[in-house]
């Protein structure tokens, strides 16, 4: 259990860079393969793409570029570069994260514009959605930054937001199970706490990732980047995210376009997970669908990994259970075939690494845009073959998350591979990767932003009827905040 720390007040003119990047990141100069990639013109990505893939039809995808999301404003897919031994590469979505991180692993794209990334997102994405004029009245408040992990990033955005809107900015820690906290709810808007006294929230950047709906109500009057609904539609709830990706590639039928993720068995008994991994040979993905940064991913291939995992308590009633990548001799072979990652160029010793790539977009008034990428890769080379004493998780998993204990986190940046012109060029992926990496970002982020539409009634109110036939998990429910 940890204690929130008192609010701070981030005033104008307080960024500093040397606080907000990783020191690898922050001298780095951003390879100019990937800085091209982040100028082209929506219209020039759908001409090369569609080039590449002819039955692409040109027309719905740069209306699907162009599309302004109404919930998941901001978001960050991992994806890895997978192939088949016939050679048919992709790029697969893992997972697509809101609150996703990224900033301080990005080099700057200007030299001159020394707040990078940060400055882009507040002003393209925040900035108009705070001053959106909807059917309601505009309230009045200060505007806010509320996080559980992450610092160097949330008050790297807390100090952009101070001088982009030239005004005091609060910093708001709000951790999951802290005896107190420093918000409340009243009359349907957000009050924080600060100096003894309780002062509303018009707006807040949201950047809490465990179990924000625990601490957050679904709707209120002050405007949330991003809403819990994102959250529960997809955005830190894997199991709904299924079915919207599910439900979209139904309604790109015909277009040439789908969103390619593993093939993925929803809503799952822990009692019936064995019986699925048998089904894939003995080599799959089990995930708790609302665990993040790393957390609640479980790779298994053999007996002592599969007993491991049943042996574990956990606090959920359902899960997912997905077709695994990994080395064309050990992965799952699925509906679409036996994919296996593409990995990293093999260094001096031979050795190939398994690594994502996180792409981190928001939408803006002229579409879904993108911000900011990186890389990682995992800890152990990709092993052609596994005996029973192997971690596969060492191999395949590839965030840098560590948890040091509740609400402690850590990062091993060691793995961490930039977009600069030394890293990039390890990865083995060119701009037509990064163009496709991009495309099956919007379409997850679309999927996702979809379905939190759908679980809103025409009134506006969030339908916890349907929510509940689309994810009927007695433990989420009880912890969601009415």
């Amino acid at each position: 259990m940890t204690n929130n720390a008192p609010v701070k007040v981030v005033s104008p003119g307080s960024f500093s860079p040397e606080t907000h990047w990783y020191p690898k990141a922050l001298n780095a100069t951003i390879h100019p393969l990937v800085s091209f990639f982040l100028n082209l013109a929506p219209e020039r990505i759908v001409n090369r793409y569609c080039h590449l893939n002819p039955k692409t039809d040109r027309v719905k995808l740069l209306e699907l570029l162009r599309y302004e999301c109404k919930h998941f404003l901001w978001s960050g897919a991992d994806l890895i570069h997978a192939t088949t031994a016939e050679g048919r590469r992709r790029m697969v979505v893992i997972e697509n994260n809101s609150c996703p991180s990224g900033q301080k692993s990005m080099p700057l794209l200007d030299d001159h514009e020394e707040e990078g990334g940060y400055r882009r997102l507040v002003e393209r994405t925040f900035l108009p959605y705070v001053n959106k004029r909807s059917g309601g009245s505009r309230i009045n408040g200060k505007l806010a930054v509320i996080y559980d992990k992450n610092a160097m990033e949330a008050t790297g955005y807390a100090e952009v937001i101070a001088d982009v809107f030239d005004e005091e900015v609060l910093l708001i820690t709000d951790y999951d199970d802290a005896p107190t906290r420093n918000l409340k709810l009243e009359d349907q808007q957000l009050w924080a706490r600060h100096n003894e006294e309780w002062v509303p929230l018009r707006a807040a950047f949201r950047y809490l990732t465990q179990r924000p709906w625990t601490r957050l109500p679904i709707t209120c009057r002050t405007r949330i980047l991003n809403p819990i609904s994102a959250c529960l539609a997809g955005g830190r709830n894997k199991l709904v995210a299924a079915k919207a990706y599910d439900f979209f590639n139904g309604e790109l039928a015909g277009s040439g376009l789908r969103i390619h993720a593993p093939e993925t068995i929803r809503d799952v008994a822990k009692e019936e997970i064995p019986l699925w991994i048998a089904r894939w040979g003995g080599q799959a993905v089990v995930k708790i669908p609302y665990s993040n940064a790393g957390q609640g991913v479980f790779t298994i291939t053999n007996e002592r990994e599969l007993e491991a995992f049943m042996a574990m308590e956990t606090s959920y009633d359902r899960f997912i259970v997905q077709s695994l990548i990994g080395n064309y001799q050990w992965s799952s072979a699925g509906a679409a075939g036996r994919f296996f990652h593409v990995g990293t160029v093999p260094d001096k010793q031979g050795n190939t690494y398994v690594c994502d790539v996180r792409m981190m977009v928001s939408s803006t008034p002229k579409g879904i845009r993108p911000l900011a990428c990186y890389s990682r890769r995992a800890r152990a080379p990709l092993a052609d073959e596994l005996t029973d004493g192997t971690d596969s998780w060492a191999i395949l998993g590839t965030n840098l998350s560590e948890k040091l204990g509740d609400n402690q986190w850590t990062s091993d940046v060691s793995r961490l591979l930039l977009m600069d012109r030394r890293d990039f060029n390890r990865l083995g992926i060119g701009i037509d990767d990064l163009i496709e990496a991009y495309i099956q970002t919007v379409l997850s982020t679309i999927a996702i932003d979809k379905m939190a539409a759908q679980l809103f009634t025409k009134k506006g109110k969030f339908s916890m009827r349907l929510f509940r036939s689309l994810n009927d998990d007695a433990a989420l429910l009880s912890e969601i905040l009415s």
